[in-house]
């Protein structure tokens, strides 16, 4: 993440997180470097299809797709970039082994993705199937994939 953050501050852009599954695992990783200050705008995490929504997650989204879908990480991804007023937005959606009673949709252990562009109206999304032994260790496999898709991004962005 120090990487992230550096690049981040001497391109002058700024970055801000729709959370769920990862419960600010990621946002927590970027302010734990010297310096997020500078590049982090705002952070939600929204648990609930209730804060998704009032976040700017389209409920039309989540009734076609489900919580649990890369349509719906990129509603939070565009929402909380728009909101923040951020060049890139993060939304994070998954299922960590545990069944929903509220989204009975979704496959346990995969993880949707979107990171977006603001400026250059670009989504780069995907999901991974996470599988450690503990809920703590798949957010930390989220986190670090996250981290190699942004640096992939912020190196080849100009």
């Amino acid at each position: 993440m120090d990487e992230v953050v550096k690049i981040l501050t001497a391109k002058h852009k700024t970055i801000a997180t729709m959370e769920s599954c990862t419960g600010g695992g990621l946002v927590n990783a970027i302010t734990n470097i010297e310096g997020a200050s500078e590049v982090l705008k705002f952070s939600a995490i929204t648990y609930s299809n209730e804060y998704k929504i009032r976040m700017g997650v389209s409920s039309k989204i989540l009734k076609k797709y489900s919580v649990y879908s890369i349509e719906t990480a990129m509603e939070m991804s565009t929402n909380i970039a728009k909101f923040a007023n951020a060049d890139y937005g993060i939304g994070i959606t998954g299922k960590l082994n545990k069944i929903d009673k509220n989204n009975l949709i979704g496959s346990d252990n995969q993880v949707f993705v979107s990171i977006y562009d603001k400026e250059k109206c670009v989504y780069y999304n995907f999901d991974l199937i996470v599988d450690q032994k503990s809920r703590k260790e798949n957010k930390e496999e989220i986190i670090n994939n996250i981290v190699a898709k942004l640096l992939a991004i912020l190196r080849n962005s100009d």
